[in-house]
């Protein structure tokens, strides 16, 4: 069966759903690129939560689109601008050096897109994405970039 999603912006109320998906889609990654970040008893999804919550940086709440389909959270995107000049700094050395050799500026970069697992094969994600690029043909920037490991995307095709 395929939905029709909704498309909304993500609130700070949506930080912690937004943490978990990441958690989930970027599995152990997630977890050391947030383990420097920990305070004191922190979980790495509250330390996810804490970063989400915050208001004018790149990893924001505010950066994220989110999908639901039959009333229930489906998935989100975490993507923002890259503009010429930024300091692009990788989070935790050789892990996210990669990236910062590789992304296109300037572009709308994507940086993120988790699907909860009973979302996916659905054609949401398919619906999403056209309603994301939808959303952001009419920008100043004239391209997306996303950045991801070759066996990662014939899974993402196959699955969305």
């Amino acid at each position: 069966m395929s939905a029709t999603p909704h498309i909304f912006p993500a609130g700070p109320k949506r930080s912690v759903q937004i943490a978990e998906l990441y958690c989930m889609a970027a599995g152990r990654v997630a977890d050391y690129m947030r383990s420097g970040l920990v305070e004191g008893n922190e979980t790495m999804i509250d330390v996810g939560t804490r970063r989400l919550a915050l208001t004018g940086e790149d990893y924001s709440f505010e950066n994220c689109t989110m999908a639901a389909a039959d009333g229930q959270i489906a998935g989100v995107i975490y993507a923002y601008t890259l503009r010429e000049g930024m300091e692009i700094e990788p989070i935790c050395g050789l892990v996210t050096w990669p990236y910062t050799e590789l992304e296109q500026v300037p572009s709308l970069y994507i940086a993120g897109i988790a699907f909860h697992l009973t979302q996916r094969g659905r054609t949401i994600g398919k619906a999403f994405l056209n309603a994301f690029a939808e959303r952001h043909v009419n920008s100043a920037l004239n391209q997306h970039s996303l950045l991801q490991y070759a066996s990662d995307a014939l899974l993402m095709v196959r699955t969305l």
